[in-house]
């Protein structure tokens, strides 16, 4: 597969993309749609979707175990209020996942709005 693209004004730009005619087939007959762009922005929309939607999920089955968002959470880390040992292993692998699961929806969140 490739790509031709320019650089104008520091924006990239894709005028033509290629692919071999096998994975032209497969995404048109995937998407239900003839046309290969709009077949490739219907899958990419797709895939956003399920992707936020996993980390939603994700997101909430922290803030059901924690009893609260991942602000306060963090927060209370921070100030040393959280009930519990704030260093321990728990706490901060929740921490990590937990903030990781926010930063890329938020991340997905702009792909989808200015994209799709």
């Amino acid at each position: 597969m490739g790509i031709a693209t320019k650089v104008e004004d520091n924006v990239w730009t894709a005028s033509v993309v290629s692919m071999p005619p096998q994975l032209g087939g497969l995404l048109t007959e995937l998407a239900e749609i003839p046309d290969i762009g709009m077949a490739l922005r219907k899958v990419l929309s797709e895939y956003l979707e399920l992707k936020s939607k996993a980390l939603q999920e994700r997101i909430a089955a922290f803030e059901t175990k924690w009893n609260m968002s991942f602000d306060e959470f963090s927060r209370k880390c921070a100030e040393g209020t959280l009930a519990g040992d704030a260093y321990s292993y728990e706490v901060e692998k929740d921490f990590w996942e937990w903030e990781q699961a926010v930063t890329l929806q938020g991340h997905y969140e702009s792909l989808r709005l200015q994209w799709m």
